[in-house]
């Protein structure tokens, strides 16, 4: 990557630190209190909606020297609001793993793998690996890229997730909370690409279902109740 001129970085610098600055402004102990009820990690979270990180974004879409900038602050908000800004075509698998490994709450998780990481030439590759990793948000991360990838990449073969399905087989049994509800999210949301994967998604579940695990039980029947619920047509 080609390094920052003096004035550029001198940008980022002051950029980074106005909008750090508002985030904090706008900042509500409420909505962080709110937040925590709903598992989200109160632990340098300011409340801040994601409708207002998206309005910031706006201003800023592909600045990849900001967006690790603010990402660096730590802050929960400016993480998932660097997820908005930065260009996946620069992000690097180095980034992706470091990201990865500060995650500590399953929204941030959710946010960076949805708004940047599916949109990486990496984004494959680290659902694969992260789905062997131990640590509970970069699992997650794994499976929230599988879903990901399900939802937005349209260009995506049917071939293509058959990789992710045998994952999901495989990793059904953790039984944490964050893990087997992204797991089951990504057995969904490939099932709702069309009726071939809709068929052999409930087939995995099916398969799940008889696995000596109450997650397993849980993923299959909750997966089941909704892609059984009607036909896709394609």
């Amino acid at each position: 990557m080609a390094k920052e001129n003096p004035a550029s970085a001198q940008q980022v610098s002051a950029d980074c630190e106005a909008i750090i600055k508002a985030l904090k402004d706008m900042g509500n102990p409420v909505n962080v209190a709110g937040m925590a009820r709903f598992g989200i990690n109160p632990e340098g979270t300011l409340g801040v909606s994601i409708p207002a990180l998206r309005k910031i974004a706006k201003s800023y879409k592909n600045n990849h020297a900001l967006a690790l900038a603010i990402w660096a602050s730590g802050y929960h908000e400016a993480r998932i609001l660097a997820s908005m800004i930065d260009d996946p075509q620069l992000v690097t698998r180095e980034q992706m793993d470091v990201w990865a490994n500060a995650f500590d709450s399953w929204d941030v998780c959710d946010q960076v793998c949805m708004n940047l990481f599916d949109k990486t030439p990496y984004a494959f590759e680290k659902a694969i690996e992260w789905s062997e990793r131990e640590e509970t948000f970069v699992k997650r991360a794994a499976f929230a890229l599988m879903a990901s990838i399900a939802f937005y990449d349209k260009q995506a073969s049917n071939e293509y997730f058959e990789p992710f399905f045998q994952i999901i087989a495989r990793e059904a049994i953790d039984e944490r909370n964050f893990v087997k509800k992204a797991v089951n999210w990504a057995l969904r949301q490939i099932g709702k690409r069309n009726r071939a994967l809709q068929s052999r998604a409930i087939e995995i579940a099916r398969q799940i279902s008889i696995l000596d695990s109450k997650a397993a039980r849980w993923i299959a029947k909750d997966a089941l109740r909704e892609l059984t619920s009607k036909t896709l047509s394609s």
